[in-house]
């Protein structure tokens, strides 16, 4: 599943058409769902130039000459130029490309084109998308937005994994980044946020430093210490304790019996 460090390299991968203008867009319904219909990212790219490329998380953006256009790649979205791929392939997403599995792209004066690979059907394309929708982007979160990020005013607040997967707080984070953050942090996923102490506040800051940096010279979030273990019955890496599992904000979550507390 691509998460911030995957769509990071989509991005350097879309840096490659930046200068080069829009000849031709199209989208399938499926691409098009946030949009008024696929004939509307049509018309909205046509003779737009690439200037440049940014990114808030795990939304793509491509800056031009006129509208911003935004990628969102879902479960199992990759993006390729070409016949060159963002990344080798996905944890959760097959490690093959077929021709009924893109959903929309551009054609470049160049002959060039950027395609949507998304065998699920959950990417999505969009125009000026709104940003102020997403919290600050997990690879440049500083030590201040880390601390309204774990600052619940009322009650307990959620549990930990789920608040660093809600992308209104913090842009990026998905399931594998939350467990390996939370399996380097030696911290107990179910833990509501409100209920941290400060040694603990302390030690996930620096495992969610650590985890992006290291996981993204390693190639990507599924590089992680623990997922040799990230199946029923498995035993932690670290000390070979049972790994246990459970729902928490809505994703398959594993973590360490022994240590993770």
């Amino acid at each position: 599943m691509p998460e911030v460090l995957e769509i990071e390299t989509y991005r350097q991968l879309a840096d490659r058409v930046v200068g080069a203008t829009i000849t031709r867009g199209w989208a399938d319904a499926f691409s098009a769902k946030k949009l008024s219909s696929p004939a509307a990212w049509s018309r909205a790219v046509k003779d737009l130039t690439v200037t440049g490329t940014s990114r808030r998380g795990k939304l793509l953006l491509l800056e031009t000459s006129g509208v911003t256009l935004g990628m969102r790649f879902g479960m199992t979205g990759v993006l390729l130029i070409g016949d060159e791929a963002g990344i080798d392939g996905l944890f959760y997403g097959p490690h093959t490309y077929r021709a009924d599995w893109i959903r929309g792209g551009l054609e470049f004066d160049d002959g060039r084109r950027l395609v949507l690979h998304d065998p699920r059907r959950l990417a999505r394309f969009e125009i000026d998308p709104d940003l102020d929708e997403l919290g600050p982007d997990a690879l440049t979160l500083t030590r201040r937005q880390f601390d309204q990020i774990v600052r619940i005013t009322r009650g307990e607040g959620p549990p930990i994994k789920a608040r660093l997967l809600d992308q209104k707080v913090v842009a990026g984070v998905g399931n594998l980044l939350g467990d390996e953050i939370l399996f380097r942090a030696g911290i107990d996923p179910r833990t509501s946020t409100g209920t941290l102490s400060a040694s603990e506040r302390d030690r996930l800051f620096r495992a969610f430093n650590q985890t992006m940096r290291t996981l993204g010279r390693r190639g990507g979030s599924h590089t992680g210490d623990h997922m040799e273990a990230r199946f029923p019955g498995g035993l932690c890496p670290r000390d070979g304790a049972p790994m246990l599992m459970a729902t928490i904000g809505g994703r398959t979550t594993y973590w360490c019996s022994q240590h993770q507390r």
